[in-house]
């Protein structure tokens, strides 16, 4: 018996077909939908300033205009966090959908997240909630699941429990599901979407113009097949699992509100075209206390970029800076940044171009904006050759900051409201267990002596990078034994501060997962106060893992 649970998006703008390709393309039981990130719910706290009737991701509703019919056609049940701060209002508006399209559709949400009023100057903070609550949405008949803030994994976990009667002490099992529903939130980033090694020809690159979906067949013992419907682009490998599996992860234990999935015990197979089978699985009971995330505004930014062109940039930049600093004595918080994009005897003016970042924030919008933009706008036949700029600097903009703090499970009311009414309480994990660092596993044998040439840890080494509040983790893995027990010999913390010198005074810690021939690198503090403080040129740390491949350092010839 499997359960056949698909995913339509992986982030609030995903692609807005998605729901009909999934619901058209094959056979499923459920459909996801993840619609939330940190920023997500900063956006839609100040949505809900304009609005109190707002709060929740629009576009699921208008999604559902067009597939309610289709889903409730085919049988398919609906779970997705789509509800955000205001999933009792998401759930009004789907049940009034439903009524003008005259379609008998049972609708429940999950409440008990929002614990804003306990954090006062937050604009919003939203405990992580697990799966059950959504089991007992479906177990009372729920056609579609709306919840705020729940982990994304849950998604799937309480589908699965419902259906296999999982209990809450059933942690391999959950774990399992954990393990499957972290591979599916994210979308086509399971399916080739954002894939360290798309280049290199193993697949035709015409498969990624538009990837396909993924799904995952979950079986009752929490293991599963990660696949998608057939016919659509992309594909599914051992790869592609496996950079979606480091994403946005810590250690070993990857802890949750219903389990802890130890990472370190995933096996994947390749089980077929498009078909990687996850494995093995080991799950512990949950920590303590629930991930709470608060959301806050942090002041007003501003920022401009200055275009310096041709010779003695550093020379331009300096005068620059001497220009406009004594307008910026009073604001909090000042940056600059120069970023050498020019080449000397360049054959565009472009390419003999490089850009002087400034970045500004304070509590006071006219520190950054009128004062910013009037300085910087004055030097515009006063200052050095060549002087303009990308965009003249606005009149400053708002920009929030993103921090967890955590509380007992018994201090959020989770609670299943069903599709008459009635509110069903869900207890709080009865079973926990404090966190602590997994033993270092064994290393391979290193690799023997031989040649070496010096090349870009890319060509052996693929990486997928993501943000966690204003940490980034940067998970690197191997595609052969071989290339593994090179690997794992290598790329300590200090190499990586080296690679990568934004981290050398950072705090970088390295956990070892050998059954996935990974290393996962966690750096603290790199993104300041998250993303939506905006803190540095990639601000989730997007690419982070693909500036690492990009260096050069001595690499076996044996793996090239």
């Amino acid at each position: 018996m499997t359960l056949r649970i698909g995913n339509a998006s992986g982030f609030y703008g995903d692609r807005f077909d998605a729901m009909r390709d999934m619901l058209t393309g094959g056979e499923l039981d459920v459909l996801t939908g993840d619609y939330l990130a940190e920023l997500t719910m900063l956006i839609l706290g100040r949505d809900r300033l304009k609005d109190p009737g707002a709060g929740y991701a629009r576009t699921f509703l208008r999604q559902l205009e067009e597939c309610l019919g289709l889903a409730h056609e085919r049988g398919v049940r609906i779970v997705t966090n789509a509800g955000g701060l205001n999933p009792a209002g998401l759930a009004a508006r789907i049940r009034e959908l439903a009524d003008r399209l005259g379609l008998p559709v049972r609708v429940a949400h999950v409440e008990g997240d929002d614990l804003t009023r306990d954090h006062p100057g937050a604009l919003a903070a939203h405990a992580y909630l697990g799966g059950f609550g959504i089991a007992a949405c479906l177990r009372e008949g729920a056609d579609v699941v709306v919840t705020g803030r729940v982990t994304d994994a849950a998604l799937v976990t309480g589908p699965a429990a419902a259906h296999f009667g999982w209990s809450p002490t059933d942690y391999d099992r959950l774990a399992g599901a954990v393990v499957a529903g972290h591979v599916l939130e994210c979308g086509t980033q399971a399916t080739g979407g954002n894939y360290a090694f798309f280049a290199d020809g193993e697949h035709d690159r015409g498969v990624l113009r538009r990837p396909g979906f993924p799904l995952a067949k979950l079986h009752e013992d929490g293991t599963a097949v990660i696949t998608k419907h057939p016919g659509t682009g992309g594909f599914v490998d051992v790869g592609t699992v496996t950079a979606q599996l480091l994403y946005e992860t810590q250690g070993a234990r990857y802890a949750g509100p219903d389990v802890t999935a130890r990472l370190d015990t995933v096996r994947l197979t390749q089980d077929g075209p498009d078909r990687v089978r996850i494995s093995g699985v080991r799950g512990e009971a949950p920590p303590p206390a629930l991930k709470v995330g608060l959301n806050r505004l942090g002041g007003f930014r501003n920022e401009v970029a200055f275009v310096l062109t041709g010779l003695d940039i550093e020379a331009k930049a300096a005068l620059v800076r001497e220009q406009l600093e004594p307008h910026l004595a009073k604001v909090t918080d000042v940056r600059w940044d120069l970023v050498r994009t020019d080449r000397p005897d360049a054959g565009t003016e472009e390419t003999a171009s490089a850009l002087l970042r400034l970045v500004v924030r304070d509590a006071d919008q006219d520190a950054v904006g009128r004062a910013l933009s009037g300085a910087a706008v004055e030097l515009a036949l006063a200052s050095y050759p060549g002087f303009h700029v990308l965009a003249p600097p606005g009149k400053g903009s708002p920009y929030g900051v993103f921090e967890d703090v955590y509380v007992p499970h018994g201090a959020v009311d989770h609670v299943a409201v069903v599709h008459d009414g009635r509110r069903i309480p869900v207890a709080p994990a009865q079973e926990t267990a404090v966190l602590e660092e997994v033993p270092r596993p064994p290393l391979p044998e290193p690799l023997p002596s031989g040649p070496v040439t010096r090349a870009p840890l890319g060509l052996v080494a693929g990486a997928r990078s993501g943000d966690k509040g204003g940490n980034a983790n940067v998970g690197v893995w191997a595609r052969t034994d071989d290339g593994w027990r090179w690997l794992a010999h290598t790329l300590t913390v200090e190499r990586l501060r080296q690679l990568l010198p934004e981290t050398a005074e950072l705090n970088v810690t390295r956990h070892d997962l050998p059954h996935l021939r990974a290393l996962n690198f966690v750096v603290e503090g790199i993104l300041g106060d998250g993303v939506a403080a905006q803190h540095r040129f990639d601000p989730q740390a997007k690419a982070l893992g693909e500036w690492l491949r990009s260096r050069h350092l001595d690499i076996p010839e044996v793996l090239l």
